[in-house]
């Protein structure tokens, strides 16, 4: 009798765990998701606003430093054959509000350090 019960919980588990790549599970994207056509239109010399029209808000403001954005984008894939987890991230600086560096995942323009005014 207890060789039964062992043998029908053992096929239950068996059963139900080759089941778990039928359950649809969704992507959860979080953050801001950051195009690179609109990365490289990124000048130094910009201003928070006109970032802003560029890039939209970023997700994290330095409590501490005005003067620093992060743009965060993050991917947590719900089933493996989509691909891998990633994240992608940049950090913009500003001095006087006006861009001076940007560091992270993505490529910058050749005309980056070209300003706008010129």
């Amino acid at each position: 009798m207890k060789l039964q019960h062992l043998l029908v919980i053992l096929g239950i588990t068996l059963t139900s765990t080759a089941c778990s790549n039928w359950i649809y599970r969704i992507d959860v994207p979080q953050g801001n998701f950051l195009d690179q056509r609109d990365v490289e239109k990124l000048r130094v010399g910009m201003t928070k606003e006109q970032v802003i029209y560029v890039l939209g808000n970023p997700v994290v403001q330095d409590s501490f430093d005005d003067d620093t954005w992060y743009y965060v984008y993050d991917m947590k894939r719900g089933m493996e054959k989509r691909g891998e987890d990633f994240q992608k991230q940049m950090v913009i600086n500003f001095v006087d509000n006006k861009v001076t560096t940007v560091e992270g995942d993505f490529e910058l323009s050749e005309d980056f350090n070209t300003p706008l005014d010129n």
